[in-house]
C-alpha cells in the first residue's frame, strides 16, 4: 500500500468515525502510531490530530451557517471541552469570534495542503482526480436533465387546471417589481454582481438598480461580466463545479455549490434576456432577435 492509499484509507476512517476523538486510525490501518503520523504529515501537510480538529471547524462554521444551533452546542459536536476554547480556536482559524462569524459569514473552508474539506452536509472528499471530477459537461448534461423534469413536473401540476385556466393568457412576470427593459437590464448586470460579491465575502449595493442610468449598466457590465466569467472559468479548470461557497448575501446566509449557482444564473438570466429581446422587438429594435445562443455559438465556434 503507498502513502497515498494510507492516506485516502485514512479519510476514510475519519468520515466514519469524525466524532470519535478515541479512534486510532494506525491501529486499523497496522501502523504504529510514530510511523502513522509521520506517513500523513508527509502526504497531507498537516498531523493527524492537526487535519481532524481543522475538519471538525469546518463542520462547526457550516452548522453556524446553516442551523440556529446554539454556539455551545456546536462547540461541544466539535470536540471542545468549553465554549472558550472553541472561540480562541474558532478566532483565530477565522478572524472573527464565533457569535461575529455567525452574522457575517465568510467561506467554510480553511486553507490546507492536502485540499481534504468538510463536504456537506456530512462528509469529507479526496481532491477528485480528473476522471471523478464534475465536468462542465456533467453540468450541462444535468442542466438538460432538470430541464425535462421541471417540464413533466409542469404538465403534472397542470393536470389540476380547468381548460379556461390552461388557456387564458399568460401575463410573464419574473420579478416581485413592475419590471421594464431598464430593470430587467440593471437584474442580468445584477446578478452577476451579486454572486460576483457573495464568492468574494463582500456585501452587494442593491440601491444601484434603482432606475440605473445606462451609462452605469456599461460600466458595471465592463466590470461584473469579465469578473463573473473568470470565476467560472477558474471553478470549471479546477473541476471544482461541484465544491461549496457560503452566500452570505442570503437571509439567513446559505451554502450552494459553485455549478449550482452557475446553473442558476443562466436559468433565470434566460428568461430575463427573453424578455427585453421581447420587448425591444416590440419598439422596433429587432436586430437581436430572440437572442439565442445556439446561433452565437455557431458563429463564435
Amino acid at each position: 500500500m503507498t502513502a497515498t492509499d494510507t492516506f485516502a484509507s485514512f479519510v476514510e476512517h475519519l468520515a466514519e468515525a469524525l466524532d470519535d476523538p478515541q479512534a486510532r486510525a494506525w491501529e486499523r490501518l497496522h501502523f504504529s502510531r510514530f510511523h502513522f503520523d509521520r506517513l500523513i504529515r508527509g502526504v497531507a501537510g498537516e498531523p493527524p490530530a492537526a487535519f481532524r480538529r481543522r475538519l471538525l471547524l469546518e463542520r462547526a462554521a457550516y452548522r453556524m451557517v446553516t442551523t440556529t444551533a446554539p454556539l455551545v452546542d456546536i462547540a461541544v459536536e466539535a470536540g471542545y471541552g468549553s465554549h472558550e476554547a472553541f472561540t480562541r480556536a474558532f478566532a483565530k482559524t477565522y478572524g472573527l469570534a464565533p457569535a461575529a462569524w455567525r452574522s457575517h459569514p465568510t467561506q467554510i473552508r480553511i486553507p490546507a495542503p492536502s485540499g481534504v474539506h468538510f463536504h456537506p452536509p456530512g462528509s469529507l472528499r479526496l481532491p477528485a482526480r480528473p476522471e471523478e471530477r464534475l465536468t462542465t459537461m456533467d453540468l450541462l448534461t444535468s442542466m438538460v436533465e432538470h430541464h425535462i423534469w421541471l417540464t413533466g413536473e409542469m404538465v403534472r401540476v397542470a393536470g389540476n387546471l380547468t381548460d379556461e385556466q390552461l388557456d387564458s393568457p399568460i401575463v410573464v412576470d419574473v420579478d416581485e417589481d413592475h419590471q421594464t427593459i431598464r430593470s430587467l437590464l440593471s437584474r442580468l448586470v445584477g446578478q452577476m454582481g451579486m454572486w460576483n460579491a457573495a464568492m468574494a465575502d463582500r456585501e452587494y449595493d442593491w440601491s444601484v438598480e434603482e432606475h440605473e442610468p445606462l451609462q452605469s449598466l456599461r460600466d458595471r457590465l465592463a466590470v461584473e461580466g469579465p469578473t463573473y466569467l473568470t470565476h467560472v472559468r477558474d471553478v470549471a479548470g479546477r473541476g471544482a463545479l461541484d465544491e461549496t461557497f457560503v452566500d452570505a448575501l442570503c437571509e439567513p446566509a446559505e451554502v450552494f455549490t459553485y455549478g449550482g449557482m452557475i446553473a442558476h444564473v443562466l436559468t433565470f438570466a434566460a428568461h430575463r434576456r427573453t424578455l427585453v429581446a421581447l420587448a425591444l422587438d416590440k419598439h422596433g429594435l429587432g436586430e437581436l432577435g430572440w437572442g439565442d445562443p445556439m446561433l452565437w455559438i455557431a458563429e463564435h465556434s
